[in-house]
């Protein structure tokens, strides 16, 4: 599968003071990542903008950022709802972690028999862990925590590997 360019970040979701500035819900790991971009990137119908970050900080699990060129609240104001892109190389990626981005995709193996249940089809977050949903070979969806007690390896290149308790699986 390939690698996209470009990684969704964040979206815009108001103007905040009076230079500019404006409020970026995070869609990182958490608002210090989104923080630490230097440059993100706005989706045209000519192609991705770039818009370089002159300050930006973290407020109530959400950035607060001016960007060059938008000097006023009126300036940033159409620009509300707008989904903020950054590039892979820009993300800081701490040793042997993985992009959820590149997660989407990958074939679901069971770790002992090798059996392919499906793919991951999206991830979604709940307050006590990460929450995969499954696309089955038959066409249905699972819902399988991502704990380590049933995730065993994540592997960009081969697949996600899990061992699931007994029933997990049993339309596959």
């Amino acid at each position: 599968m390939e690698k996209k360019e470009f990684l969704e970040c964040g979206k815009i979701t108001s103007t905040h003071g009076i230079r500019g500035g404006c409020k970026v819900e995070c869609w990182c790991d958490s608002p210090e990542v989104l923080c630490t971009l230097k440059r993100v990137y706005r989706k045209t119908p000519e192609g991705m903008v770039e818009m370089k970050v002159l300050s930006a900080s973290v407020y109530r699990q959400m950035g607060l950022f001016i960007f060059e060129g938008y000097p006023t609240p009126e300036a940033i104001m159409p620009l509300r709802g707008t989904v903020l892109y950054a590039k892979r190389e820009d993300i800081p990626l701490p040793e042997g972690a993985v992009l959820l981005a590149d997660m989407i995709g990958l074939a679901i193996i069971d770790v002992d028999t090798g059996k392919v249940y499906g793919i991951l089809k999206d991830i979604d977050f709940a307050p006590a862990s990460a929450i995969y949903t499954i696309k089955t070979i038959g066409g249905g969806e699972v819902l399988l925590p991502a704990v380590p007690e049933f995730i065993k390896e994540v592997d960009v290149e081969r697949g996600i590997f899990i061992r699931p308790i007994p029933g997990f699986f049993d339309e596959v």
